[in-house]
């Protein structure tokens, strides 16, 4: 698999997984110039904003070490990119669904990675 069909593998498995979790998936893939969002769900009515990190070496700390300072940066400035779409601010929250393959069994989800 190239690595942007294994991208969207694994934004599928993540979206599966929360939906099965009770979250409502709004929209994948949105784009601002400061960079992109992955899922953006809901979870009752807080508004979650979701970064999918695919890994299968942990060489230099695995997915969740992929979620950098720089990278929350840019998941917060995406966000308020959203917010100014929609016109309104619910309550937000980021969060990260981690995978080591495409296995649906493996998936590792983290609430609250960013504090904006």
């Amino acid at each position: 698999m190239r690595r942007a069909e294994v991208g969207t593998a694994a934004e599928g498995i993540a979206a599966d997984y929360l939906a099965r979790r009770g979250l409502v998936i709004v929209t994948r893939n949105f784009r601002t110039r400061h960079g992109e969002i992955d899922l953006i769900a809901r979870d009752g009515d807080t508004l979650v904003f979701v970064e999918v990190r695919m890994r299968s070496r942990a060489d230099y700390g695995g997915a969740a070490a992929s979620v950098t300072a720089r990278k929350r940066e840019r998941l917060i400035a995406a966000s308020l990119g959203y917010l100014r779409a929609i016109g309104r601010e619910p309550p937000c929250r980021f969060d990260a669904v981690l995978l080591d393959r495409l296995d649906p069994a493996r998936v590792e989800w983290l609430r609250d990675v960013v504090e904006a």
